[in-house]
């Protein structure tokens, strides 16, 4: 609708001169965008808080993936890989904190996610030793066809939730995953405990914690599928 701007010399009522004013602002008003938006398989953005997002579409097969955010605690996927078996992408916001395990006093990571109901994939925290040796993986939920490497090795309640546990060796670095035994959209999670008691069982030592990283691995959302992070936050370290 195309609004005329009255003759020079002539007034509006005070009523009609803010109704006009507000639309003029309003017209004026860019609409709101992504601060940083990519499909490349390997798009990366640091935030000025220090934290790094990734598109990461990395597997066999993969489709079409397009990441947008607006800071690391505000950003969506939306990935449409095919129906078939084997990882294809992990979206994921990390923060490095490059601290041997024996220095931590503390170390936390909260978050908060909308998943869809349909596709296989996880919701999970990936952590990193700073050689890349070691990889111990969070699952906060997962749906459909996919499970963790290695062999199940304990169930044990740590860092505010119950996992089962387990080991495994993908051919370049062992792998710890502890999958949630009941799915979460949104929690804190104390990730201290955790890392503490894989070094307990002797399974590393006071490794250097490099990555923590949080994100969605997918291995099929066909037809483009949503995964949103509303909230994500590590503190301490």
């Amino acid at each position: 609708m195309a609004h005329r701007s009255p003759r020079p010399g002539t007034r509006l009522p005070l009523a009609l001169a803010a109704a006009f004013t507000a639309l003029l602002g309003f017209a004026a008003a860019p609409a709101q965008a992504a601060t940083w938006s990519s499909s490349e398989p390997f798009g990366s953005y640091t935030t000025p808080d220090g934290y790094t997002l990734y598109n990461n579409v990395w597997g066999s097969g993969a489709g079409s993936q397009t990441i947008r955010a607006e800071s690391a605690s505000e950003w969506e996927v939306t990935a449409d890989h095919p129906a078939t078996s084997g990882v294809k992408s992990y979206p994921n916001a990390k923060k490095v904190i490059n601290k041997p395990l024996s220095a931590l006093t503390s170390l936390t990571s909260s978050y908060n996610v909308r998943v869809p109901a349909s596709g296989a994939y996880s919701t999970t925290f990936d952590i990193w030793d700073s050689d890349y040796d070691h990889e111990v993986m969070l699952w906060v939920n997962h749906t459909g066809a996919v499970g963790p490497l290695g062999t199940e090795q304990a169930t044990v309640t740590l860092g505010g939730a119950t996992w089962k546990v387990y080991k495994g060796d993908n051919g370049a670095n062992q792998v710890y995953s502890f999958l949630r035994t009941s799915d979460s959209s949104a929690g804190t999670v104390d990730l201290l405990p955790v890392l503490r008691w894989i070094q307990q069982r002797g399974w590393w030592g006071d490794e250097t914690i490099g990555d923590v990283q949080f994100g969605y691995e997918i291995t099929s959302s066909p037809g483009g599928l949503d995964f949103t992070t509303r909230s994500f936050r590590v503190t301490g370290g």
